[in-house]
């Protein structure tokens, strides 16, 4: 599952996407709300599902992306608590760009090496979430992974493909 919010990085949704379903994975997009969703390029989405309607233990993987709109994501218990109950179920997750902000301020990211879009908004949140912040482009632990932006979409998305094969 993605999760992206109105203002979401185009690239950040649709290239990670492209590939998993390549690879033969379903995906799924959620937001706040059930609805279409205009990402920072101009390209629709129509989301398949809100937050507080998605189950952990129907996916795999989540997937948060960044863009203007992710501090939204950020910011939103129900967001945060759904993160929360993906990472005690020891589920894979991952997020790009600003994403990171969502698993740093759920716990997520506590105790674990992870990037982030090199903005002081995002790096403080990292470091006061007890997240160990690298400059990194991309990390990838055993089951998350951050990337720093969108520049870094495609090998995201590779790496998303990677860690579902493990």
């Amino acid at each position: 599952m993605i999760v992206a919010q109105q203002g979401f990085r185009d690239e950040e949704l649709f290239v990670p996407k492209q590939i998993l379903e390549k690879a033969g994975h379903t995906v799924k997009v959620a937001s706040l709300l059930r609805s279409k969703a205009t990402g920072s390029k101009g390209a629709i989405i129509t989301t398949d599902m809100a937050i507080s309607e998605a189950n952990p233990d129907y996916f795999d993987l989540i997937v948060v992306v960044g863009g203007p709109g992710s501090a939204a994501l950020s910011e939103n218990q129900t967001v945060l608590s759904f993160m929360n109950a993906v990472n005690i179920k020891k589920k894979k997750i991952a997020a790009i760009c600003l994403g990171p902000m969502a698993l740093a301020r759920s716990g997520v990211l506590g105790g674990v090496e992870a990037t982030v879009f090199p903005s002081a908004e995002g790096i403080t949140t990292l470091k006061s979430s007890g997240a160990l912040y690298t400059s990194k482009k991309i990390v990838v632990t055993d089951r998350i992974i951050t990337a720093d932006s969108p520049e870094m979409a495609h090998e995201f998305g590779d790496s998303l493909v990677r860690m579902l094969k493990k």
